[in-house]
């Protein structure tokens, strides 16, 4: 094995102000900081981001012979993130996922919110977190451990309701990671191996059925490493589910080991969040990303840390509400190294 090198990202979300780990910004549409690209560097690892959707554009790390390549879908300029409808890299929220019918009660109040799915909310709707501009805290880039901190201050009543009140929160990352390279295909010969032993169903609008299943003896069973395509045909859109990861909700735990053997990359995530959603981008087709390559189905796969979905609407589903006082985490600890 080679040297490990880490990525940290921790969200934090406070009843009243929200920011992310990885700038204050009030909510002011005539006033929003400049959209631009920031960068960190250690040794040949490094880390491009923007602030439009406090969003990852760019992980170039070394492979087995030293080779560097950049391993996650994207764009090459900030202004084609204006447009980021796949949510490349971006911090989706307040409420990632799907929320059904549009609407949710809590503590007897029904909420109606904007449908941008057909009849569901999607990502926290028209105009989520990953569509705003953050501001930048700090940036701290000659250092040991470089880092940056985003800041947005959500306004009383964006996308599900008033902060001075409990409102559901589920912010999550949604990078697209090809251990081949962003330019190099499918991840279909790529191995991974999931850190859970269940999964929550969903219907064919992708929406949750409340049930939660075993994985055994299904196509979704990766408790063992198996390449990403081994079963992917018995499912007619792949793979686009939450697992439900072994443990303890909201304690760190091992989620997920990805793997490319041809050019010896390996990927290791640790995340507090209780499922984690695993998709092989079937819908992605003809995006042109980074370098003019043109993304298509099955370019890359999302691991998506995260409350379950549509838990606004199941009380069996681990709860997302967050109450005035209290802090919502999600910490994703990327791992990357070399066999």
């Amino acid at each position: 094995m080679s040297r490990i090198i880490s990525l940290l990202l921790c969200f934090v979300f406070l009843v009243g102000v929200f920011a992310s780990e990885f700038v204050v910004a009030k909510h002011d549409e005539h006033h929003e900081p400049k959209v631009k690209f920031y960068e960190l560097k250690k040794g040949n690892f490094s880390v491009k981001l923007t602030n439009r959707g406090a969003t990852i554009a760019s992980v170039i790390v070394p492979d087995k012979n030293g080779k560097l390549a950049d391993v996650v879908l994207g764009f090459d300029s900030v202004e084609e993130y204006a447009n980021n409808t796949q949510y490349f890299g971006a911090i989706v929220g307040r409420v990632a996922n799907r929320i059904s019918g549009a609407k949710f009660t809590l503590n007897g109040v029904t909420y109606k919110l904007i449908a941008n799915e057909g009849n569901n909310t999607l990502h926290g709707g028209p105009k989520g977190f990953g569509d705003v501009v953050w501001g930048v805290s700090k940036y701290v880039k000659k250092a040991r451990d470089p880092y940056i901190t985003f800041v947005y201050r959500s306004f009383d009543g964006e996308q599900t309701k008033a902060l001075n009140k409990a409102t559901p929160v589920n912010i999550v990352n949604h990078a697209y990671w090809n251990l081949r390279g962003h330019n190099t295909g499918n991840i279909l010969s790529q191995k991974i191996q999931l850190f859970a032993s269940k999964v929550t169903p969903t219907t064919d609008a992708a929406i949750p059925t409340g049930q939660i299943l075993p994985v055994k003896g299904t196509p979704f069973d990766f408790r063992k490493p198996r390449t990403i395509g081994s079963r992917i045909k018995k499912l007619p859109s792949g793979y686009n589910i939450n697992y439900v990861v072994d443990g303890p909700d909201y304690k760190m735990k091992k989620v997920a080991i990805v793997e490319d053997p041809k050019s010896g990359r390996v990927m290791k995530l640790w995340s507090n969040a209780p499922g984690v959603q695993f998709y092989t981008s079937y819908w992605l087709s003809n995006i042109k990303g980074k370098g003019g390559y043109v993304y298509q189905s099955s370019a890359a796969l999302c691991l998506e840390t995260q409350g379950f979905p549509d838990a606004v609407n199941h009380p069996n589903f681990p709860s997302v509400i967050v109450n005035p006082g209290k802090t919502f985490k999600n910490i994703m600890l990327f791992q990357f190294l070399t066999k």
